[in-house]
């Protein structure tokens, strides 16, 4: 368990940056699939400046999300707020970012942003997932101890080792990788489903919710909101939030089919 991929010279590439970049490659293959398959009317050259505006307020996001839960460190410690290759992405500023982006994105190129989300969801669970293997090689988004014997004794210059030095630890980034790739898995077999838009945007909110509340219940390295976990916060918002909505518009009904000027009524 290293967080260095290659090392040639000075130029070094890490685990936790080469996930991220296959998230992204594999992540757009997938969504142009998806938007031609729905018959979305964006090009490739569309999708790639919806990715250029949505990535960077995703990562953005993430790590304003983590440093403003961490401030008493980032204003002693200036120079590690850019420095995302030691850890600190925080998915929910992620997500709140990146759907800025894409809500900029939607107006830019005039699609609806559910139509959207619905062909972007199931690339970002992935991608989600992929993630997590960055986290596992870190050693960091690391558990609580644990007496179970599948309990990992980090590196002892990882953050997990550094909290926790010598002491077996929930692997919460396996654990949480699980929970992605089934809600992948959720999601990839629900997408056929002939059902309004934002059904699938949705059950991914509802889904990740799920996992992410019950991983955080053993996270070693959580981000707090005085006595409450901010994940769970997060995670309870957004359940209630999308699952109203699901409920409210009774999303996963086909969506309606427009009458043709010819039609009759």
């Amino acid at each position: 368990m290293h967080p260095v991929f290659i090392r040639i010279g000075p130029l070094e590439i890490r685990y936790y940056g080469l996930m991220y970049l296959i998230a992204f490659v594999v992540g757009f293959f997938l969504i142009r699939r998806e938007v031609r398959r729905r018959g979305l009317p964006l090009s490739t050259e569309d999708l790639l400046d919806i990715f250029l505006v949505t990535i960077p307020l995703g990562l953005l996001g993430a790590r304003l999300y983590y440093v403003f839960f961490r401030l008493d460190f980032f204003l002693s410690h200036p120079v590690e707020i850019p420095a995302i290759w030691h850890g600190g992405l925080a998915i929910h500023g992620g997500l709140l970012g990146g759907a800025l982006g894409l809500w900029i994105g939607s107006r830019w190129k005039r699609v609806s942003i559910w139509e959207l989300g619905d062909c972007v969801v199931p690339a970002v669970i992935l991608g989600q997932a992929l993630g997590r293997i960055g986290n596992l090689m870190n050693g960091d988004a690391y558990g609580l101890p644990t007496t179970l014997p599948w309990g990992i004794v980090f590196p002892p210059e990882s953050p997990a080792g550094q909290a926790y030095p010598g002491i077996p630890l929930h692997p919460t980034m396996i654990y949480e990788l699980i929970g992605n790739l089934l809600t992948f898995g959720l999601l990839w077999r629900l997408r056929l489903r002939p059902a309004k838009p934002g059904f699938l945007t949705a059950v991914y909110f509802m889904s990740y919710s799920v996992v992410r509340g019950l991983v955080s219940i053993v996270r070693g390295d959580s981000l707090w909101l005085g006595p409450i976990r901010a994940a769970h916060v997060a995670s309870l918002l957004l359940f209630l939030g999308f699952g109203a909505w699901l409920f409210y518009s009774r999303l996963w009904e086909p969506k309606k089919k427009t009458s043709s000027p010819g039609s009759n009524h």
